[in-house]
């Protein structure tokens, strides 16, 4: 790795250590009730809605609450697009989404995965992109925060039987925490040169004319075949060129403040339109990551001690620079069969400007494998590079970045809940090892927090494996498969990690709009949702019954080196042990037979 992708690398945590303590403060205020102005605003909505605020709610009704919501969530996105061609704000006549894209879609939007088997320019009207995604961009995130606040709650409380109020939870981080700040990031991103419009596509005439062939059909939809039983191909020419427009910085907003990921356009942050500099590539990146790591900053406010957020920063970011390393030096190392041949007529160690297949040339390898790092650790999906172009162990970061959970920083709430489940795994652990029943933040780990915090891991390593091999036995799964052996493999293990891991990026190789992928991807996404959720907050009422501990000499510290090491051992053993025979098939073979050659 070289030196400026290291100080790119300093740069990017340094502003985000920056910016996210003074948003964990902020969202400590808001969600523990002291944001005083905020109460006159909030208690009309609450009467309109029928909410007592000052009701608060045990893990089963906060549970029931939120699935209710995302029901209705899921059922409103699901009828606007296919209600779309009969709506408003639809200038270039977008026609009704398919039954199956439209299910896949309103539930990857519901869960927060924003998985896209459609081009959103060529797919979505104007009115669908706003009330159905960016709408459910907000949702989905206030949904992960709710959760991890209330987990937070029962590690802080003691002889309670509820964790708060999830309607208020739901409305206080809409109109507190996530409205500010996109409102504050889309004036930036528009500064930038990120569009915002509601103006039909329009019509430009290009530099150079662009020639292509397609073949002539008959009335009856075939090809019409010559004398020599080949297709009769017509020639077309055109000199203009068709660029959408859109809202599309307040969208980008919220998709990465909310680390939701769909983009407006079918390229996501590699298009001009929605990430034109590179000053917009770093105000992107930053705000993938800024409500994840000011939710750490704010678990140690709320539990009384600040080394607690601290342990579980330390490990994340230990984990995360190991895999910006990994990433940049295989893209920087490039494909070996196309190094450099020097006046010795002896091939060099690297490819030339390491590997750029696939990368944006104003953002380069560095940036490019930079935010294909940030984007999967955060449960975001977001790219501005396809990685489906990265090599197979520049690839094999993402993949196993999602694979650990999306607990390194992770998706908004997510990431921090996946991230205590896997804490109170290793004080389980290490009490086994000396023999002493595990305590975290003076809560004693019993056998119901054991069993969920089971479920909790294990549920999305089932959901991929199993939906890996349902994929490649079908004949529908196998169709969708453009690149044959190991690299076909991966394509669908990483589309199958990115839905149960609620990611949402892809190798973008894989044809996964098909109503196969689409119902295959959209059950994964449930479930590897709420699969979590439920037992995350069933642990959580489990934990805020129970008495807080007092602290012995025999109580394992959870703030200092030794707790972040068992910390990282846990995560990567637990987290990623069971996805090992999946990756040697995919992107270790892969790396193996382009060395071999």
């Amino acid at each position: 790795m070289t030196a400026p992708a290291w100080m790119l690398l300093a740069v990017f945590l340094g502003a985000l250590l920056l910016l996210a303590w003074p948003v964990a403060r902020m969202m400590d205020a808001v969600l523990n009730g002291r944001f005083a102005w905020g109460h006159r605003v909030e208690a009309p909505l609450y009467r309109l809605a029928g909410v007592d605020a000052r009701q608060e709610h045990g893990w089963l009704r906060y549970a029931l609450g939120l699935l209710l919501f995302n029901m209705l969530g899921l059922l409103a996105v699901y009828g606007l697009q296919r209600l779309q061609g009969e709506l408003p704000l639809n200038p270039q006549g977008m026609a009704p989404v398919s039954p199956d894209s439209a299910f896949n879609t309103a539930v990857s939007f519901v869960t927060n995965t924003n998985w896209q088997g459609y081009g959103g320019e060529t797919t979505l009207s104007y009115l669908t992109q706003m009330l159905a995604l960016t709408v459910q961009n907000f949702l989905s995130a206030a949904t992960g925060i709710a959760v991890v606040v209330a987990l937070v709650r029962g590690f802080a409380r003691h002889s309670a039987q509820t964790l708060g109020n999830v309607w208020v939870d739901l409305t206080r981080v809409t109109l507190w925490v996530l409205l500010p700040l996109s409102l504050v990031t889309a004036l930036v991103l528009a500064g930038q040169g990120v569009i915002q419009n509601l103006s039909p596509y329009q019509a430009v005439d290009t530099l150079e004319s662009v020639s292509w062939q397609t073949p002539r059909l008959a009335a009856d939809g075939q090809p019409v075949t010559g004398a020599d039983g080949q297709p009769v191909m017509d020639e077309h020419r055109s000199a203009t060129q068709t660029l959408a427009m859109g809202p599309v910085a307040s969208q980008l907003a919220i998709k990465m403040l909310g680390t939701n990921g769909g983009g407006f356009f079918n390229v996501n942050s590699a298009h001009p339109f929605e990430n034109p500099s590179a000053a917009s590539n770093l105000v992107q990146m930053l705000a993938i990551f800024l409500i994840p790591t000011a939710l750490v900053f704010m678990f140690g406010r709320m539990v009384g001690d600040l080394r607690q957020g601290g342990a579980l920063l330390a490990a994340m970011v230990l984990v995360f620079v190991l895999a910006v390393v990994a990433a940049t030096s295989a893209e920087q190392q490039g494909n070996p069969l196309l190094a450099t041949i020097g006046a010795d007529a002896q091939p060099s160690a690297t490819q030339a400007g390491g590997n750029m297949e696939g990368k944006e040339v104003r953002f380069g390898v560095r940036a490019s494998t930079l935010f294909a790092t940030i984007t999967t650790a955060a449960s975001c999906g977001a790219v501005n590079a396809m990685h489906d172009s990265f090599t197979p162990l520049g690839g094999a970061v993402p993949l196993v970045m999602m694979q650990l959970g999306e607990v390194i920083f992770g998706g908004v709430g997510a990431g921090l809940y996946g991230m205590l489940v896997f804490a109170v795994m290793a004080v389980f652990i290490a009490g086994l090892m000396i023999g002493r029943t595990p305590e975290y933040l003076g809560k004693k780990i019993e056998t119901h927090e054991m069993k969920m915090v089971a479920i909790a891991i294990l549920v999305t390593p089932l959901l991929v494996l199993l939906g890996t091999a349902v994929a490649v036995m079908a004949e529908a799964g196998r169709a969708g498969i453009a690149n044959p052996g190991p690299h076909g493999f991966s394509e669908v293990l990483y589309a199958l990690s990115s839905a149960a891991n609620n990611n949402g990026s892809a190798f973008a190789g894989l044809s996964a709009n098909t109503p196969f992928y689409n119902v295959l991807l959209g059950l994964a996404m449930w479930f590897g949702r709420f699969g979590v959720i439920v037992p995350v907050l069933a642990m959580a009422g489990s934990l805020a019954a129970k008495k807080r501990l007092a602290v012995t000499e025999g109580t394992l510290p959870t703030h200092g080196p030794l707790f972040v090491a068992l910390l990282v051992g846990t995560v990567l053993l637990v987290g990623l042990l069971n996805y090992v025979p999946a990756l040697a098939l995919g992107p270790v073979v892969e790396h193996l037979m382009l060395h071999a050659h």
